[in-house]
């Protein structure tokens, strides 16, 4: 049975009748990540103008009677709706689609028929997957390698045809029809019934598909292709937009080149040169900053030489570039400052002092932070108090031959290690 969004879908809303409805929970991810359940009702329809998710497209979004859908899902020949309220059996109901979305899926998935049928006839390039992506489509290409040269002809081409504006037909064959070995098609689902439907670009591809598309390769608009990426084992992904999506790709790019022409001073075609430059910048005074935090670390470890807690307890803490800081250099690509530096930095004054006879407690990070920590001294204590300074810091680690380092979340409990530390050093002196 074909529903009604795959026998019109430029339909926006329609009028049908609700044959049940069961309580039913949905595993979703909620705005924050975490996956989470909703409490609420599977409504069925005599018929549905919302698309359940198949064929590599998702589910449409909408409501019945003014109560969201959250999830529309195939159950043999019936679509299942997903609500959070309940709606009475034998009742009618009004049916809107988010014609934004349905648009956008219907743009995308005709987007996709028309790629794979010309990457076909010009390469021989066969499609095995796809995906509809919230931002970008992706067509899995059964070759090790697509050239730029193939890219560019397969973009011409099926832009082309747009312009051509030719026509978009939805047909449906019996299983038995002898046309059905003619049409293209990656199998049926194992619960499938009734006739194949059938969609046919004029001239150009006839495939099996329960998806929603448009009528006429016009309201595609336009097609990009994006660029290629490495696949699966010796497949190719072609990445592309179609339509309205091409368009927000464009404002969103050009908002960018704005605010980087602003920052940069300068012109797009300088962009590129301009970052080098600065992360050329930027790798030197991170070296120079190294340089000078060794020359800091050497200096400090002459100090606490001559610190009178020599022969006990001595503890130094650094406030470090902070983890949030690291992250946000990281992702544009530029070294952090003191980012390597702040393992080294505890080293080097480790290293300069050879605490063999004292226990050093080095920390470096935020002070109630995150941050790095290494213990250094007599290699028996340094094996027995290690795991505990860990523990305490709430953090992991590891060391061998008297140095234990690692990582921790909460610096604000250095108090405590100290005291851990001088407990143990009196204990010993006790027992001498």
């Amino acid at each position: 049975m074909a529903f009604r969004c795959q026998r019109d879908s430029y339909a926006r809303e329609f009028t049908t009748t609700v044959v049940s409805c069961r309580p039913a929970e949905l595993h979703t991810e909620g705005s924050n990540g975490k996956k989470e359940v909703l409490s609420g009702f599977q409504v069925v329809l005599e018929d549905t103008l919302l698309f359940p998710e198949g064929g590599g497209q998702p589910d449409d979004r909408g409501t019945i009677n003014d109560i969201s859908v959250l999830r529309v899902t195939r159950r043999g020949t019936q679509a299942d709706h997903f609500t959070q309220t309940p709606l009475t059996p034998g009742t009618e109901v009004q049916v809107r689609v988010d014609w934004e979305r349905r648009f956008d899926h219907m743009q995308q998935h005709s987007g996709q028929h028309l790629i794979t049928a010309v990457a076909d006839d010009l390469f021989g390039l066969k499609t095995t997957s796809w995906e509809l992506g919230r931002l970008r489509s992706v067509i899995e290409l059964d070759s090790p390698s697509v050239t730029a040269e193939q890219v560019a002809a397969i973009e011409r081409s099926v832009n082309e045809k747009i312009r051509d504006r030719l026509p978009v037909n939805v047909r449906e064959l019996s299983l038995d029809d002898p046309e059905v070995e003619q049409v293209r098609g990656r199998g049926l689902p194992d619960d499938h019934a009734g006739p194949i439907r059938v969609v046919t670009i004029q001239n150009i591809d006839s495939n099996m598909c329960c998806g929603t598309h448009v009528s006429n390769l016009s309201d595609l608009q336009v097609i990009k292709i994006l660029g290629t990426e490495k696949g699966k084992k010796n497949k190719t992904n072609l990445i592309f937009l179609a339509g309205n999506r091409v368009l927000k790709w464009m404002e969103r790019s050009h908002g960018i080149e704005k605010a980087l022409t602003a920052l940069l001073k300068c012109g797009a075609e300088d962009h590129v040169e301009a970052v080098k430059k600065l992360q050329n910048s930027s790798k030197l005074l991170q070296k120079n900053n190294l340089n000078l935090l060794r020359d800091l670390a050497v200096h400090i470890a002459h100090s606490l030489r001559s610190s009178p807690d020599w022969g006990g307890v001595i503890t130094l803490h650094r406030k470090g570039s902070g983890e949030a800081s690291r992250r946000n250099w990281a992702s544009c690509n530029f070294p952090a400052p003191f980012a390597d530096g702040d393992s080294e930095f505890m080293n080097i004054i480790a290293n300069e002092i050879g605490s063999e006879e004292t226990l050093l407690f080095l920390s470096v990070g935020d002070e109630k932070g995150a941050g790095l920590f290494l213990l250094a001294g007599p290699a028996e204590a340094v094996e027995t108090l290690g795991p505990r300074v860990a523990e305490v810091l709430e953090g992991k680690g590891a060391g061998k031959k008297g140095r234990f380092q690692g990582k921790a979340t909460k610096m604000s409990r250095r108090a405590e290690v100290q005291a851990l530390l001088q407990d143990y050093v009196s204990t010993q002196s006790a027992e001498e």
